[in-house]
Formats: structure tokens, C-alpha cells, sequence
């Protein structure tokens, strides 16, 4: 950044300096780059980050185990199901817990229809940022239903503290199951209008084909996840080849990229592939539902959670990617480490070597295919 700054000293008055945020709407938050460009074409455009730190690493060290819970939801406030479990996960490997089969099918339940909740929000604002604003406002009405479900589920609709260390907080509430299909039923039929109304039109395709290329050993060397890494090829799926909680049980695909519209690893592919997600996600709830096994949906926790010395790490297929968790016990009831791992922090790596010779618009493009949030990269 330094360098960029000491270069404008030395301009001929053919290029600028923008600042692209922290206040742009296309950065969906509190972030900002400096874009050095030359007219409409970018030299390189340098992400600037900090604006929403919150030290909550910090905060995991300084409160107890269950304490920390309902921070988790902060650290994506998009997709808070997989934070809550990710770190659930670390403290009970810590303790040796064994989490009840219903808990485990409701934490996968609850989590993939999060999975669906964040997809609907990245594509919607995806093509808003591209001009066509019909589109966000479907997706707005199906999260909301979506919502509505969580909320009957466990009382919040964005930070929704609903996973605990050793479960879950809430069994499924009278009927819950027959909406949830009713849900599912509309929503399958609802991705098929989807693809007729933003997927396929011509303009939206022009603006994401081809662009932003990401070839499969540049997306593994810069440590990209979940859609981000298999929008180039990469078949590597964490539910699927390191599984946790109840994904063994399910049977679902895991969608690649391969140049549906363009170029393998390119702006479309990374937008296509949560489209495809978001039908594995209602083929996951559906069977979840359909072999939902009975039993306790909590496990006994000691009162006051004071594991042995040690470490434990933990990770989870979360809407951005991989989420880990890392958490060192020294045998008190605070975390002597919380170290948290996200997609966004790591996805923001790879724009300034992908932003020379791109158009600023094209920038825009960039950013919603990665689908970054600003929480996750500021923790």
C-alpha cells in the first residue's frame, strides 16, 4: 500500500488513485479498496481492510465457553448456523462430547437452510450490482420466508445462537416439518423461474462470462473455499471428503464449475455454482426431514465446562467455504486461544492479482462472485 502511495507522488497525470468504498454499496459493507486505474481500466486494486474489527478472538478468550456462543453469529452475520457449529464442534472435541443423532440432523437442517438464506442474498445483490434489481427482490421474499421458518425454529432471524456446545437449543416445534416441505416444494420450482429471469439473460451473462478468471492451481495456491474453489475446478467439498455431524448420512452432489457460460473459474461459475448449491441444500433439508431420528436433542454438559489442557481444531462446510475453528483449553473455564479461519479473509488475497487490466465495473463483478462479508475478514 505504501508503494501505491509513493507511486502517485510520481504520476503523469494519466492515472488516479479511487478509493472504492468503505461506503460503496457494491462492497456490501464496511470495506475498501484502492484502485490505482487509468480511465475505466485498473492497474491494481489494493482491498484496504480493518473498518470492522472487533477484536472477537479476543472476546473468546475473555468469557466462557458458553459465553462465546452468541459472538459466533457475529463473525458472518449472513450464514451464523455454521459459526454457531463450528465452534460448538472445537469445544466438544475439547470435552470428548458426543452430540445426540437428532442434534446432529437439526444442526445440518437448520445449517443448509442458512446455506439457502446466504445464496439467495449473494445472488440477488449480485445481479443489483450488475443493474437488474427485479431479481434481488425475489430473492429478498424467499429469504424472508426462510426467515420466518428459522424464527419458528429458534426465536431470531439473523444471529440466531441456535447451536450449543453438546446440541442444539430447540427441538422442531409443532408442524414445523410440514412447513419446511411446503417451503421446499415452492422453492424447487422457484430455481427453475430463477434461472429464466437473471441466470441466462444475455447481459448478465456478458458481464460475468470469462471474466476474472481463476485457473484451478492459482484458486488451491491462494487457499480459495467452498464455491469460490470449486468454481475452478477443485471437486473438494468438506461435508463430502472430511465429514462432520450428520453429512455421512445424506446423499448429495457437489457442483463443479466448468465453463457453464464462459471459462472454467470465471465470474459466472462462481455465481452459478451457489445457484446449483441452493437445490442441493433443499435435497439435504428434505432427506434430513425424512430420516430425522427421535431421541434428546442435547446432550448432558457439565455446568460449569472446564476442559483438560489441550487443543482442538474444527471445520465446517460453511456458505463462504471452509470455517475452522482452533481452541487451546488450559483447564479453566476460558479459552486460553479462539483462532478463527474464514473464506472471506482468504478471498480477499486473491483481487489484487486478479484486478490488473479488468475494468472498474468489472471490479463490481469480482467482488459479488467471491461473495466476501465484511465480518469475516475484519475478526
Amino acid at each position: 500500500m505504501e508503494k501505491l502511495v509513493l507511486r502517485r507522488m510520481a504520476r503523469t497525470g494519466e492515472e488516479m488513485l479511487l478509493n472504492f468504498g468503505p461506503q460503496h454499496p457494491a462492497t456490501h459493507g464496511v470495506l475498501n479498496f484502492l484502485v490505482d486505474t487509468d480511465g475505466e481500466v485498473m492497474r491494481r486494486a489494493v482491498p484496504d481492510v480493518g473498518y470492522l474489527h472487533r477484536s472477537i478472538e479476543k472476546i473468546g478468550e475473555l468469557v466462557g465457553y458458553p459465553g462465546f456462543m452468541p459472538y459466533t453469529d457475529r463473525v458472518d452475520y449472513v450464514a451464523a448456523m455454521f459459526a454457531n457449529e463450528g465452534y460448538a464442534l472445537a469445544v466438544e472435541r475439547l470435552l470428548g462430547l458426543e452430540v445426540p443423532p437428532r442434534a446432529r440432523w437439526l444442526r445440518a437442517i437448520s445449517c443448509e437452510l442458512c446455506r439457502i438464506a446466504s445464496h439467495l442474498i449473494s445472488t440477488g445483490t449480485m445481479a443489483a450490482d450488475l443493474g437488474a434489481y427485479t431479481p434481488l427482490l425475489h430473492a429478498v421474499r424467499e429469504r424472508e420466508t426462510l426467515n420466518d421458518l428459522i424464527e419458528a425454529l429458534c426465536g431470531a432471524r439473523l444471529t440466531y445462537c441456535y447451536h450449543r456446545i453438546g446440541g442444539v437449543a430447540f427441538d422442531l416445534p409443532s408442524g414445523w416439518r410440514d412447513r419446511a416441505l411446503a417451503f421446499l416444494d415452492h422453492f424447487d420450482t422457484l430455481l427453475v423461474e430463477w434461472d429464466r429471469l437473471i441466470s441466462f439473460n444475455h447481459i448478465f451473462v456478458k458481464r460475468l462470462a470469462g471474466v476474472a478468471v481463476i485457473d484451478r492451481g492459482r484458486a488451491i495456491d491462494y487457499g480459495l473455499v467452498g464455491p469460490n474453489l470449486r468454481g475452478s475446478g477443485v471437486d473438494w467439498d468438506i461435508r463430502r471428503d472430511a465429514p462432520y455431524g450428520a453429512y455421512p448420512a445424506f446423499r448429495f452432489d457437489v457442483p463443479v464449475g466448468r465453463g457453464f457460460r464462459g471459462r472454467t473459474g470465471d465470474c459466472f461459475d462462481r455465481y452459478y455454482l451457489r445457484v446449483l448449491e441452493m437445490g442441493q441444500s433443499s435435497r439435504i433439508v428434505r432427506e434430513a426431514l425424512e430420516t430425522l431420528p427421535d431421541g434428546p436433542f442435547m446432550a448432558k454438559v457439565p455446568r460449569k465446562i472446564k476442559p483438560e489442557p489441550g487443543e482442538a481444531f474444527s471445520r465446517v462446510e460453511s456458505a463462504r467455504g471452509e470455517m475452522a475453528y482452533y481452541v487451546v483449553s488450559d483447564g479453566t473455564d476460558k479459552a486460553y486461544r479462539v483462532h478463527i479461519r474464514t473464506g472471506s479473509f482468504m478471498a480477499m488475497g486473491i483481487i489484487e492479482d486478479l484486478s490488473p487490466g479488468l475494468m472498474v465495473a468489472d471490479l463490481v463483478a469480482l467482488i459479488a462472485s467471491l461473495d466476501v462479508v465484511a465480518p469475516e475478514i475484519d475478526r
